[in-house]
């Protein structure tokens, strides 16, 4: 649900940036959808086209559940709001997702949860373990970043983008997950083999560590290899994100709106 004063008309709006509302705001249904959302907490974010560095934002008042492209707040690298929406912003958000978008010209969208599974494995000294298929495709893009409260100093942001480095996954130690993409498909698919392989951990590791089963030395290495380049970037775009918009159509509609 958006109120009047939350809403963005849809004529003020480029239909390049309308279709990046759409895709964000299907986003936020779809952390909802998997159970990922925190309340009203966490944030997902993506970069409008243009030399102005402006990104997308969830107002600080909406469930997951029931985003929409027009109520998502446009606002510039100071924090500022671009138009005349009245929604409050996180400011913890805004230092998290200001600093990336900043700093990586490749980070179209910047994904952050705070799910139990991914709180779980950010509070493990050793971090997520190489033993799944799924943590072999999201481990070896997976940078760290140590908890220095919640995310509202300014001079955090420097430190961030220092750890997150070229890597397009974070794991915010004893906070959360992240992840970066060149498009928001690309983040979601990065955010959801990290969180599997975060659940995954937790499962495992229930049996003791001493009863893993180690992979064979190499097998990591060539996962890495088989899960990079074109072809993941064509899984994200151009099969896996359709079919999960068929199914957000399917079961919560009206993110268009």
């Amino acid at each position: 649900m958006a109120t009047a004063q939350m809403i963005t008309p849809r004529e003020q709006i480029s239909d390049a940036e309308w279709a990046l509302r759409v895709d964000l705001a299907a986003a936020y249904r779809l952390v909802a959808m998997f159970g990922w959302d925190d309340l009203i907490f966490t944030h997902l974010s993506a970069r409008v086209p243009g030399p102005e560095h402006h990104f997308l934002i969830n107002p600080y008042s909406h469930m997951f559940e029931e985003m929409t492209a027009s109520a998502l707040v446009k606002i510039d690298l100071n924090g500022n709001k671009v138009g005349d929406s009245l929604a409050p912003v996180n400011q913890a958000g805004f230092v998290i997702h200001s600093a990336i978008h900043a700093a990586r010209e490749d980070a179209t969208a910047v994904l952050h949860l705070h799910t139990p599974h991914g709180q779980a494995v950010s509070a493990m000294a050793f971090g997520l373990l190489p033993h799944t298929q799924t943590a072999m495709i999201a481990q070896h893009d997976v940078a760290y970043h140590d908890f220095e409260g919640i995310a509202t100093d300014l001079e955090e942001r420097e430190r961030l983008v220092a750890d997150l480095g070229t890597k397009n996954a974070m794991i915010l130690r004893n906070h959360g997950t992240l992840t970066v993409g060149e498009s928001i498909p690309q983040a979601f698919i990065r955010m959801y083999f990290l969180e599997r392989a975060c659940e995954a951990q937790i499962l495992m590791l229930s049996a003791g560590r001493d009863n893993l089963n180690n992979p064979e030395q190499g097998v990591a290495e060539k996962v890495k290899d088989q899960s990079t380049g074109p072809g993941m970037r064509m899984l994200s775009d151009l099969l896996a994100w359709p079919a999960l918009l068929r199914k957000l159509d399917r079961v919560n509609p009206g993110y268009r709106d």
